[in-house]
């Protein structure tokens, strides 16, 4: 469980690592710049928003658990980020930047989610701590992640990220790209736009195909809103990813450049695509040339995550796992926070610090030997 849990992270990081180049590229494009994209195409590859707000996530989910409430997430936001006198806007989507302002303008959760991109895929950014937490419970995660979302999506926006959480906490059990693929579209309304997107992409991911650029073409068409300027677009990007797993077999190097080299909101996709293969199959199922150029989120989008390293999170997230030499959360996570206590009264375990915060004195070494914090967001510094 503990190297699906860094596989799943560790793969959303590479993959919003290997599409960041891509972004709202089209494949044309890309082919023209790069031919094929195969590997890392910046000489200093680092994750986006994606990866910082999963942290972000990952960090606020670890602190609550299921007890987490929107009232939680909606305090976290106000303290690490809306609240933080940080000059200009550093980065994040439409979602995060409509969100912020209403936050900044008094108006709390869910208006605070009223804006004009609320459909966007900044939710499914972010949802994959969830289907880590609550592995081999896609209900589970798909609840939690819509708490969390509340403060800043609606509708496909809440959708998308469901069943990207649903999908990985079936993969995180050694479901079959089939069964991830089932656990996904059942966290959200059948009827749905993002129901409907998944289902296309990948029923044309599974048909033959003569190669690898008409498959992708095909899944690309079979989603993609031609003409729409904006790619962030969460029916349309959890659609790209779940038919590059799907064309891959869940495959970790085929799925992540499926997604990268369609373009779109590639960073996204890939980041998607990278954490639903990477759950299925584990860390070493990453290369490990990709997974070394990960190191601790230099803070460009969000600040306050500066320092952490995505399998800091993974180690908080599996309190359960042993402590082995390259497990980083051995050195310095509070006990409090590595030990399950009891359940809710639905029967689904939940964990919760003993205390009422969540640091400790002084800071500890992170995954990349970083000196990292250790308060999760929503607690005092």
């Amino acid at each position: 469980m503990a190297d699906r849990a860094r596989g799943a992270l560790l793969g959303l990081a590479v993959g919003d690592a290997l599409g960041a180049p891509a972004e709202n590229m089209r494949p044309s494009e890309i082919r023209r710049r790069w031919g094929r994209i195969t590997g890392f195409v910046s000489d200093d590859p680092a994750g986006t928003d994606d990866t910082e707000y999963a942290i972000f996530s990952g960090l606020l989910l670890a602190r609550h658990g299921s007890a987490l409430t929107v009232s939680h997430v909606e305090r976290a936001w106000h303290h690490w980020i809306a609240d933080l006198d940080e000059g200009p806007f550093r980065g994040a989507g439409f979602s995060e930047r409509g969100t912020l302002e209403n936050l900044r303008r008094g108006l709390a959760a869910p208006i605070s989610a009223q804006h004009r991109h609320a459909w966007s895929d900044g939710l499914a950014m972010r949802a994959a701590p969830f289907g880590v937490f609550a592995a081999g419970r896609p209900a589970e995660a798909a609840r939690l992640v819509a708490v969390d979302g509340t403060i800043s999506h609606d509708g496909e926006g809440i959708y998308g990220g469901q069943a990207v959480a649903a999908g990985v906490a079936a993969a995180m059990v050694g479901a079959g790209p089939a069964s991830v693929v089932a656990a996904a579209l059942s966290a959200v309304p059948m009827d749905s736009w993002t129901a409907r997107s998944l289902r296309r992409a990948v029923t044309a991911a599974r048909r033959s195909y003569p190669d690898r650029l008409t498959a992708e073409r095909a899944v690309r068409s079979a989603v993609v809103i031609g003409g729409y300027p904006w790619t962030d677009l969460a029916p349309e990007a959890v659609g790209l990813a779940f038919g590059a797993f799907a064309a891959a077999g869940g495959d970790f190097r085929t799925a992540v450049l499926t997604a990268v080299n369609m373009g779109r909101d590639a960073d996204t996709t890939a980041a998607v695509a990278g954490a639903l293969a990477g759950a299925l199959h584990g860390a070493s199922a990453i290369p490990a040339d990709w997974a070394a150029a990960i190191g601790p989120v230099r803070g460009s989008c969000l600040p306050s995550m500066r320092g952490y390293h995505v399998l800091d999170i993974a180690g908080l997230l599996t309190p359960d796992a042993p402590d082995t030499p390259d497990t980083p959360d051995a050195p310095g996570v509070p006990e409090e926070a590595r030990a399950l206590s009891g359940g809710d009264p639905s029967g689904e375990p939940s964990w919760e610090p003993a205390g009422t915060s969540f640091a400790e004195p002084g800071p500890r070494t992170g995954a990349a030997g970083t000196t990292v914090p250790v308060t999760a967001p929503g607690t005092a510094r």
